[in-house]
């Protein structure tokens, strides 16, 4: 195969992903050249995530370039792809997945116990503002967006006591230096897919999928694919306040998951083990709608947050 055309968004942490695959296609001698793409969660900056509840905010414009042929391949955070692909794509890899959980980033205090009384937490995720509400009823939570060194250096100048972030990103970058706590998943439920890569082709592309196979994780694959059964099934988009954690346990699939309302009030959560990671998804997810569920996320929906992604 000639070059390999890359799409990626120019963030930071994407172009890093980027270039990460890039250095493992090229070490199979592959010629890669990368074209950045600026998404429409890339020109809203100014609103947080919830709000805004566009379907594939940060994977529409890449898309295009692929059935346009701009670009052969896209590197995604899987946990930013829509549950339901539309038909012309395919997840041709998910990588080896980097740690799935959330991190407690903070200049004077060591965990989430330790923060002091109306402490100000920044994040912009309604699943992980609901579950620090769940923990800490106290806690003044308020929006923040940009890229890592953005919303790192608001919290090194005081704008917040501490901020909540993804391990995976933070690693990546090699900007751990203020995190503090990794966070327990039974304390916060990591969002579906956080931690792994998507390699997203145009359906049938089988040149392209030929060269990308290396890439693909079984462990991750297995893992990830539960997770999003279970978003699927619940009809939740990224920006919802849901978590799903999936991990091999000598063969078998142990879920985790949670539907919780932002303010806290009401959280939900069930653990699963299965074999088919499709099967344990959906039926974690059905146990949780059949639990209140759907009437936490009608409340969620009703009152103004993300629109769910699903058609």
């Amino acid at each position: 195969m000639g070059r390999l055309r890359i799409g990626s968004r120019g963030s930071q942490l994407a172009l890093w992903q980027a270039h990460h695959i890039s250095d493992l296609l090229r070490a199979r001698g592959h010629t890669v050249e990368l074209e950045i793409i600026k998404t429409t969660g890339d020109k809203i900056t100014d609103v947080a995530l919830a709000k805004v509840g566009t379907k594939g905010m940060f994977t529409k414009e890449i898309e295009e370039a692929l059935i346009e042929n701009r670009v052969d391949l896209a590197v995604h955070s899987l946990k930013d792809l829509p549950t339901e692909l539309s038909a012309d794509f395919e997840i041709a890899a998910v990588t080896t997945r980097e740690d799935s959980r959330d991190v407690f980033c903070s200049v004077k205090f060591a965990n989430i116990e330790a923060l002091p009384q109306q402490a100000n937490v920044g994040t912009s995720s309604l699943r992980r503002q609901a579950q620090l509400k769940a923990f800490r009823p106290d806690l003044q939570i308020h929006p923040v967006r940009g890229n890592v060194d953005t919303r790192l250096r608001k919290l090194e100048s005081g704008d917040y006591d501490a901020i909540i972030l993804a391990a995976a990103g933070l690693n990546r970058l090699g900007k751990t230096q203020l995190v503090r706590q990794l966070i327990p998943v039974d304390v916060m439920t990591p969002a579906a897919g956080q931690g792994a890569l998507a390699i997203e082709i145009c359906n049938g592309d089988t040149a392209t999928q030929a060269v990308v196979a290396f890439l693909d994780d079984v462990a991750a694959r297995a893992t990830t694919t539960c997770e999003r059964a279970l978003l699927s099934k619940l009809g939740g988009g990224c920006q919802v306040p849901i978590g799903a954690f999936a991990e091999l346990k000598e063969g078998r699939i142990r879920l985790s998951a949670l539907v919780a309302h932002p303010d806290g009030t009401k959280v939900l959560r069930e653990t699963s083990e299965g074999d088919d990671p499709v099967r344990l998804g959906e039926e974690v997810g059905e146990i949780l709608l059949r639990r209140g569920g759907n009437v936490i996320l009608d409340e969620v929906y009703g009152e103004g947050f993300a629109v769910p992604q699903q058609p």
